[in-house]
């Protein structure tokens, strides 16, 4: 069961990257998310000199409040590497959810990139 998880998210992540491929650009850096059990993680990443720009993630985040959900986390985290790429001068980028449904907390956090003035 769990192999087979893997499998579908490995085609799912190649399919993506080859479409993904077609825009890169210098101008429009990746968008990539890493989401793992309890934790998010997102940076940007230049293709062409293949470096990354910046990177944001949960524990960036201050934990006020205990009872804070996955998905609003990861809202604040999409928040986070928007404020960062705009600083940098970065408005347009290409989101990469590296395999993962855009569902849940890998929507949540490019809804909150966008919230936060990118746009993809």
């Amino acid at each position: 069961m769990v192999l087979e998880k893997q499998l579908k998210r490995y085609r799912r992540h190649r399919r993506v990257r080859a479409k993904i491929r077609r825009g890169a650009s210098p101008e429009t850096p990746r968008l990539c998310v890493f989401r793992s059990s309890k934790h998010i993680y997102c940076q940007l990443i230049d293709d062409i000199k293949g470096r990354v720009i910046e990177s944001a993630s949960d524990f960036e985040l201050k934990k006020a409040d205990k009872k804070e959900t996955k998905t609003s986390i990861a809202f604040k985290v999409g928040e986070l590497i928007a404020k960062k790429a705009l600083a940098k001068k970065i408005t347009k980028v290409v989101f990469d959810r590296a395999g993962y449904k855009y569902h849940g907390r890998v929507k949540a956090l490019a809804e909150g990139a966008r919230k936060g003035g990118l746009k993809f």
